[in-house]
């Protein structure tokens, strides 16, 4: 006859979020463990080093009149004015890159999301926006002034009385910062409209929605979050760039209207933004005001850090709500 077992004792539960000790782990393992918490320390410390910096000496030399007084045409920017224009220039290029990222990025995710057809075409697609990503914005702003510079694009930008066009404008630079965002946007739009369950899809067509009916009220207000946070990043990606804004806007102090209506003049003259300001008045550059440089580079990182507090807001709010919270 076969003897019985006595039946196993119960498994101990499992804990979920238990920290698990690393007193069994190799040595090896112990040394890649502590080495990935340096390299976050280290980052910390980084940030944590250069925020400090910034703001002792942003608020060293910040004084109101920087902010409300435009720049002199003059080589020692020490003794004229301040960066009211580049402050100015900033704000502008930075809603003009957006504006023209922000509806094509969107659609693109769109149709990369829920259509995807023909799949060759949407292959190219996405290397095409990898490609984008990639491509050093000098590049870019050299393809947009050879772009710009014909005849064709003349009302877009800033012409000489003989009627050459120089291709500088606040519309060219924005054109091509668009280029900058658009990564980001689709980025963040794909990856929200991915989140959304695949029942609501279905629950939107059970009720005889269309595909395009369910995409306009049901995808994209689901999806809002992850495009307000693809737009902020593309924002906060246009406003630290320099490259573009030296070829494509000219990096001149004062901004300086083109021909047309006068909002229209604005947008087809020439100016400055914060990253060229700063870069002229540093110690590299021809300014002569380093003083100056570190109250605008104060404002701009304080601009870029408003900007990603804005998407961690976003991101929060968003998973406060998928949470029911």
């Amino acid at each position: 006859m076969t003897a019985l077992r006595a039946p196993a004792p119960p498994s101990p539960p499992v804990r979920h979020g238990a920290v698990e000790s690393t007193a069994s782990w190799s040595r090896l393992d112990r040394v890649g463990l502590a080495l990935c918490w340096a390299a976050g320390l280290a980052l910390c410390a980084i940030c944590a080093a250069i925020l400090l910096f910034m703001l002792f000496k942003g608020l060293q030399f910040l004084r109101p009149a920087l902010l409300f007084s435009h720049p002199l045409p003059d080589l020692d920017q020490s003794r004229t004015g301040g960066f009211l224009d580049p402050l100015i220039g900033t704000f502008v290029l930075t809603l003009i890159g957006i504006a023209f990222a922000l509806p094509i990025g969107v659609a693109t995710a769109v149709w990369l999301t829920e259509y995807g057809r023909p799949a060759g075409l949407a292959r190219a697609v996405e290397s095409g926006i990898e490609i984008v990503a990639g491509t050093p914005s000098i590049v870019l702003a050299i393809f947009g002034l050879i772009i710009f510079q014909q005849h064709v694009f003349g009302f877009l930008s800033f012409t000489a009385q003989g009627g050459s066009v120089f291709g500088r404008s606040f519309l060219t630079a924005g054109a091509m910062m668009a280029l900058l965002a658009l990564p980001l946007v689709v980025g963040a739009t794909r990856e929200a409209l991915n989140a959304i369950p695949a029942h609501v899809r279905e629950a939107s067509y059970a009720l005889g929605a269309s595909k395009a009916r369910t995409i306009r009220r049901v995808l994209l207000p689901g999806a809002r979050g992850g495009i307000a946070t693809g737009a902020t990043l593309g924002m906060g990606r246009i406003a630290g760039d320099t490259a573009i804004v030296v070829i494509l806007l000219g990096a001149s102090l004062q901004m300086q209207h083109g021909d047309g209506p006068p909002g229209y003049s604005i947008l087809s003259g020439t100016g400055s933004t914060l990253t060229t300001y700063v870069y002229n008045n540093s110690p590299a550059g021809e300014g002569n005001a380093p003083d100056k440089a570190y109250a605008a580079a104060f404002v701009l990182l304080a601009i870029v850090i408003l900007l990603n507090f804005a998407v961690g807001s976003i991101g929060g709010s968003e998973r406060r709500v998928a949470w029911g919270r």
